[in-house]
């Protein structure tokens, strides 16, 4: 069999692994979208890298958009064939498809509007409402720890990963000419002592290990110190200097985690009385799909949950569906805090938000997780003075924070956890996926060091035989 790496090869996103056994069925290890990578990434996201029609089975980690953003454009091109994931990822994926279908649409209506003033040719969506919904029917969901046969030859396992409720690490049990191996996908590690999901699973040995690196040569903040941050950036620019709090947070994952936070210190009575407004109708409908999958979660909450019945849920808290009354947050004048989508501040209201009051000192911009270099995140946590946004250069004025504390991705401990199941000597070769190159070379140092001796960091549509 061979294994090629479409995507997610010296980068975090658009993770997609493509392996071709000896009897011509390929499978392909997640279709996620490139984010975040500037003018690359329209280009990025329009190649494969492979023909679609001839992959069989589609095997998805989870519902992250990086990781299952360009199946409608698969299906479209061609691909017809089962894709499996758990329950939750299903559910998740659905909502999220849909969403990032329409985000297609009306960033390109809102550029052929420019276009068609300059006499330019018109742009087509990557894909479509209907294209996304066309894939829908394709999804089977199959629980967690429970080995079950794709094809002739290969059996699949789901191992709860602890990044996101339905997550899940992808193990195949693969015999070809007489000889079983087992090759596992890490899809995303998440993090041990998470504050609301169970730790990542232990495995079945494996001969091949994909295996993602995006904080591979970092270690966080411990996950406890996170409300006391959160408390700490509400009271200096709400309080003090009577501004807006900006959050850009994925509405999968870390909005949930902020709603925790806040439920906490509100139980608390150390939340200030401010107006607090989740204002993105994908976090509104992901937060009631969690909400559902409650025995993913871990013993501390579940032991919260016998005495408050919505752990998201909070004394102040104001959900925003409607565009009109987004659009009214940009005239309020009290201070208060607006949580919304997208993490990376790409897309989404929240790119709205910041570029009608990134030029005031009394307001904050708080990240709270992972941003691709290129991305306009990323540029503000970089320390940007200076920042385009929908075509308008900004001066950066509100202040900048980073909350490094509440990421969803394991860092270099949790993933030598994850890993430390795994008797290294049995292990012929493992594969650093989805994280920037340099701290791949890190983490591969770190690995080596620890007895791992053959580590490789493919690049894009790299292509290996094994065994």
């Amino acid at each position: 069999m061979k294994i090629a790496f479409h995507g997610a090869a010296r980068t975090v996103t658009g993770s997609k692994h493509l392996l071709s056994l000896k009897n011509g069925k390929k499978i392909l290890l997640d279709c996620g979208l490139f984010q975040g990578l500037g003018k690359d990434t329209d280009k990025l996201n329009s190649e494969f890298g492979f023909e679609p029609s001839e992959v069989d089975i589609l095997v998805l980690s989870h519902a992250h958009i990086d990781h299952c953003g360009l199946i409608p454009k698969l299906v479209k091109d061609g691909f017809n064939g089962p894709i499996y994931c758990t329950p939750a990822t299903k559910d998740l994926a659905v909502v999220l498809l849909e969403d990032s279908a329409e985000i297609q649409e009306n960033e390109v209506k809102y550029q052929n509007k420019h276009r068609q003033a300059q006499h330019e040719p018109l742009l087509k969506p990557l894909y479509t409402k209907e294209d996304a919904m066309s894939s829908f029917g394709l999804f089977e969901g199959v629980e967690y720890n429970q080995w079950f046969p794709v094809t002739d030859g290969v059996e699949v396992l789901f191992t709860d990963a602890g990044h996101i409720i339905g997550s899940a690490c992808v193990h195949l049990r693969i015999t070809e000419g007489g000889e079983t191996r087992q090759l596992t996908f890490s899809g995303d590690v998440g993090r041990y002592r998470d504050v609301i999901l169970r730790s990542p699973d232990k495995f079945p040995q494996s001969d091949y290990i994909i295996m993602e690196s995006t904080y591979g040569n970092s270690l966080h903040e411990d996950v406890h110190t996170s409300v006391e941050l959160l408390l700490n950036w509400i009271e200096k620019t709400c309080v003090q200097k009577k501004g807006k709090l900006i959050i850009p947070a994925f509405s999968l994952g870390r909005t949930q985690e902020i709603l925790y936070a806040f439920n906490q210190l509100s139980l608390e009575g150390r939340l200030p009385k401010v107006s607090y407004y989740l204002d993105s109708p994908l976090s509104i409908v992901t937060t009631d799909l969690v909400k559902r999958y409650k025995q993913y979660f871990n013993k501390t909450i579940q032991k919260v949950l016998e005495t408050d019945q919505d752990p998201f849920e909070f004394e102040g808290l104001k959900y925003v569906k409607d565009v009109q009354e987004s659009k009214l947050l940009n005239y309020l004048t009290d201070p208060c805090v607006i949580i919304s989508a997208s993490g990376m501040a790409e897309a989404g209201r929240v790119k709205h938000h910041i570029s009608n009051n990134i030029e005031n000192s009394r307001n904050s911009i708080l990240m709270t997780g992972y941003c691709e270099p290129n991305s306009l995140g990323g540029k503000l946590m970089a320390g940007n003075k200076e920042v385009t946004i929908f075509g308008v250069l900004h001066e950066v004025h509100a202040e900048v924070g980073v909350i490094k504390s509440m990421s969803a991705h394991g860092d270099y401990e949790d993933l030598s956890q994850w890993l430390a199941c795994q008797d290294k000597k049995e292990i012929r070769k493992l594969f650093l996926v989805h994280g920037e190159y340099d701290v791949q070379l890190d983490f591969k140092q770190w690995l080596v060091k620890r007895g791992f001796l053959d580590v490789e960091i493919p690049e894009r549509h790299y292509e290996i035989g094994l065994g």
